[in-house]
C-alpha cells in the first residue's frame, strides 16, 4: 500500500472528523521529514510513515467506549484496528507487525528502541504540544527526557522554545 492510498483510506476512516484528519496528517509530515533528515533506510522510513498515518486509529473507538482518547486506551485498542486497516496488504510489502507494535506503543516513552519508534514519539509530541498548548516547562522536560534526534530537537526548539 502506498502512503497516498493509506492517507486516503485513513481520511475516509475518520468520517469527516477534521481534527483527527489534520492531526494524523501533521504527525505524518513531521515523521516523514524527521526520518528523511535523519537518513532512515527506505524500509524503516516506509514503516515509520505508515505508523504515523494510523497512529491514532483507535481514537474514535476510545471516544465511544471510554469517553476519552487516553494514550493507554489507544495503545490497548489499536492492534485489531491496525490489522483490519492493513488486511488487504500483500505479505512482505509492509512490516505490518512493526507498524502495529509502534502504534500500540506510541504513548510509551521508556525503553525506546528503533529510530522509527523515536521519530514517531517526537512527531506526535510536536503536534500535540501545539494542539494542546503545552507549557514551556512541559516542552522543555519532554525535550530533555525523550527527544533524541537532531532534526526533531531542532524543530521542537525552533517552534516552542526559541521564541522572542
Amino acid at each position: 500500500m502506498k502512503i497516498a492510498a493509506a492517507i486516503e483510506k485513513m481520511t475516509d476512516f475518520y468520517k469527516g472528523n477534521i481534527h483527527d484528519i489534520y492531526h494524523f496528517l501533521k504527525v505524518w509530515a513531521f515523521a516523514k521529514n524527521i526520518g528523511e533528515a535523519e537518513g532512515l533506510d527506505p524500509k524503516t522510513q516506509e514503516t515509520l510513515e505508515m505508523a504515523a498515518v494510523v497512529h491514532d486509529i483507535a481514537c474514535p473507538l476510545c471516544r465511544e467506549k471510554y469517553g476519552n482518547t487516553s494514550g493507554k486506551h489507544q495503545e490497548e485498542e489499536s492492534a485489531l484496528l491496525v490489522a483490519e486497516f492493513f488486511k488487504d496488504v500483500p505479505a512482505g510489502e509492509l512490516d505490518v507487525e512493526r507498524i502495529t507494535w509502534l502504534v500500540t506503543h506510541h504513548h510509551t516513552y521508556t525503553n525506546v528502541e528503533g529510530m522509527d519508534y523515536q521519530i514517531l514519539l517526537e512527531a506526535d509530541f510536536l503536534v500535540n504540544a501545539g494542539e494542546s498548548e503545552y507549557s514551556k516547562q512541559a516542552i522543555e522536560n519532554f525535550c530533555r527526557k525523550v527527544f533524541r534526534t537532531e532534526a526533531g530537537t531542532h524543530l521542537l526548539k525552533s517552534m516552542f522554545l526559541e521564541k522572542e
